[in-house]
């Protein structure tokens, strides 16, 4: 307890302790200004300038526009701005009401009813769309029939100056069925009518042309099969798929998935594309036509 108070009055009395501070000039070192100063009035004079500065600054922003600059406070312009245009809606919403009431009972009046004293309750205008119950009308099922069954069976005609006689083959622009490495080329002799095309598993193989699907099914030494009959007596013939994209009867055009390749069938050696053309009956060099 007596070091305590030993080191309370040793700590006042350093506070106490006078000091002098002098502005001398730097080149005659004659003295201009001298103050005596101790550290307690220093902590005086720098506490109650803190003050000051904290009192004038609660000032400005209590009592002048800057406080609109300080976030957290509004704008009471603004929000009296904001009253007087909810109250003009109010009046204005009350007054169409009004005048909405008045034309429903001249609208009365003309027509022989009752004057009534407010407008009649609105229906609810929201729908419940969980107990809306979908049914098929007969004729809704017949005209959803025709529509998809227009393309089916579409084979190709021959209208004038389309026959086969007056269009080349060469004329068409063949879609590449699938991008790969053919393996196999095309050898009539040994009854090989197309070429065979390596590619990447799970491919997608293309229709070259548009046409209807005339054939689809599978065989035992070609796996799957699909054919399309195209413009100009021309059929195109894809084997040894994975499987199927499309029905007989199906509508495709030139580049939509047909099928994908794969190593079905006893006469397939590995996953690849057995690819045919035949025009007018003939069976073509699909090479001869298609940059595959």
């Amino acid at each position: 307890m007596v070091k305590k108070a030993k080191w309370f009055s040793g700590f006042i009395s350093r506070l106490k302790n006078k000091f002098r501070l002098v502005i001398l000039n730097d080149s005659t070192f004659e003295e201009k200004i001298s103050f005596r100063l101790s550290r307690l009035n220093v902590f005086v004079v720098v506490g109650t300038i803190i003050i000051i500065l904290i009192f004038i600054t609660t000032l400005i922003i209590a009592f002048t526009p800057l406080r609109e600059y300080i976030p957290g406070y509004g704008d009471f312009k603004t929000k009296r701005q904001l009253d007087e245009l909810t109250i003009r809606a109010d009046s204005m919403e009350k007054a169409l009401k009004d005048k909405d009431l008045y034309v429903l009972n001249i609208r009365n009046i003309i027509e022989g009813k009752e004057i009534v004293d407010k407008l009649p309750e609105k229906p609810d205008s929201t729908r419940k769309y969980g107990n809306i119950v979908n049914s098929k009308s007969k004729e809704d099922a017949a005209l959803r029939q025709e529509i998809e069954s227009q393309n089916q069976y579409n084979l190709s005609y021959s209208e004038e100056g389309n026959s086969p006689a007056n269009y080349s083959i060469s004329s068409f622009f063949f879609f590449c069925p699938i991008k790969g490495i053919v393996t196999g080329g095309f050898n009539p002799s040994e009854k090989h009518y197309g070429i065979d095309i390596v590619a990447a598993k799970d491919e997608a193989i293309k229709a070259t042309l548009d046409g209807t699907v005339i054939f689809t099914s599978w065989t035992l030494e070609m796996g799957y099969v699909i054919a399309i009959q195209h413009n100009s007596d021309l059929i195109s013939i894809y084997k040894h798929n994975s499987g199927l994209l499309k029905t007989q009867g199906s509508y495709v055009k030139s580049g939509e998935a047909i099928a994908i390749i794969g190593s079905s069938g006893e006469q397939s050696t590995g996953p690849h594309l057995h690819f045919e053309l035949w025009y007018n009956g003939r069976a073509v060099n699909p090479k001869d036509y298609i940059a595959f």
